[in-house]
């Protein structure tokens, strides 16, 4: 699929659409689906996946919206502060619990855990909602106060746990330390000092550990000049672009972003369609609009706004007759073999995706291509 640039009216025509998709699809709960239609995902939010979704509603102006999904974090977390409790002090105690028994990646939009087995023990998710929730106080100028109980439990469940190994964003290789999970990590840390969501004590041990995880990162998270997929791994994944920006755990103007950068183009990006890391037979190996338009957020950071602006064509032009956004295309597969048995098993590939709506919204209005503040299509959904 070859990049094109797209007509004004044609973007802002999917932004109406990605925007009201996101807000009335919003449970009343406040949860964000991850897709409405797709059988894996029907029913369960991420918390990875809906704080985006939550900054890019926050940055279009739909600032309502972001809040009710904060406020289902917080309650989510809060009632969960005995377990939370029990697994800092068994990690402490030196017997850690296992993966099946820590804090999950995805809840039923009641808060709950789900009931069908999935690849839950991820930490990233837990550091994003931070990092989102502080950028959507400053943006908003909104209060912090709702909000510190269920922060400082969650940066007590990360103090405990961020140096095991557990899955990725993709649900894979629970056996490693993923380097962009780290950046997750150190955004959330970093966010719950810079907005004065944590205090005293707590904040004290919180900005020693966030020393220890850029030293990390930076450390054995990089290798030849560039970010690397895993620690101890010589790859590279799409997901990394997410430390450059919108996170901003590396300067985007540092050599490792650039090589960072030029390393992901070479080996997961064609045609402007990036795929999420060589060997991916998911679907076949396709290729993801949001991975695109994380990786344009890097470009943009980093000073090449025209290069990000073609990432964006790109994902926008994946939007079908009806504007939805797909989770990937198969134009480009790596595994083309392997498309059809991830059909028989769950269907065509999820679309909406309400992440890839996110992304591209949070994308165009970075480059101006996207007017925020849009009353007539904000809409709070079950507000």
């Amino acid at each position: 699929m070859a990049t094109r640039a797209l007509d004004p009216g044609d973007v802002h025509r999917l932004a109406d659409h990605s925007l009201t998709l996101i807000t009335e699809l919003q449970t009343p709960e406040g949860a964000y689906p991850a897709s409405p239609t797709f059988s894996a995902y029907v029913g369960y939010c991420w918390l990875r996946d809906g704080a985006f979704i939550a900054d890019a509603a926050s940055t279009a102006g739909a600032a309502e919206s972001a809040t009710r999904f904060f406020d289902w974090c917080a309650r989510t977390l809060t009632a969960r502060a005995e377990q939370i409790d029990a697994i800092v002090r068994a990690t402490h105690a030196g017997t850690p619990p296992s993966g099946e028994h820590m804090l999950p990646a995805r809840f039923t939009f009641q808060g709950e855990d789900g009931t069908d087995d999935w690849w839950d023990f991820q930490l990233d998710g837990y550091g994003t909602w931070i990092w989102a929730l502080g950028e959507h106080l400053q943006r908003h100028g909104l209060e912090a106060d709702p909000y510190r109980e269920a922060v400082a439990l969650t940066v007590d469940y990360l103090l405990a746990s961020w140096q095991r190994p557990c899955y990725d964003w993709w649900e894979e290789h629970a056996e490693h330390v993923h380097v962009s999970t780290l950046a997750c990590i150190a955004a959330g840390f970093r966010a719950s000092l810079d907005h004065d969501l944590i205090s005293g004590e707590r904040a004290a041990r919180v900005e020693a550990e966030l020393a220890a995880v850029r030293t990390r990162l930076l450390g054995d998270g990089v290798r030849d000049g560039h970010l690397i997929k895993w620690v101890g791994s010589t790859a590279v994944d799409a997901s990394l672009a997410a430390a450059i920006a919108p996170l901003d755990v590396i300067d985007p103007a540092s050599p490792l972003a650039h090589r960072t950068i030029e390393v992901l183009e070479a080996h997961l990006t064609v045609d402007g369609g990036t795929h999420r890391y060589l060997g991916d037979t998911f679907f076949g190996g396709g290729q993801w609009p949001l991975l695109s338009c994380f990786l344009g957020l890097a470009h943009d950071a980093a000073g090449d706004e025209a290069r990000a602006n073609e990432l964006f064509d790109w994902a926008a032009s994946t939007a079908t007759s009806r504007l939805d956004m797909p989770e990937q295309v198969d134009h480009h597969l790596i595994a083309p073999g392997m498309r059809q048995e991830w059909i028989d098993r769950w269907g065509t590939a999820a679309t909406p995706l309400l992440w890839s709506h996110a992304m591209f919204l949070r994308l165009g209005i970075q480059l101006g291509r996207i007017p925020v503040h849009r009353p007539s299509v904000i809409s709070e959904g079950n507000a």
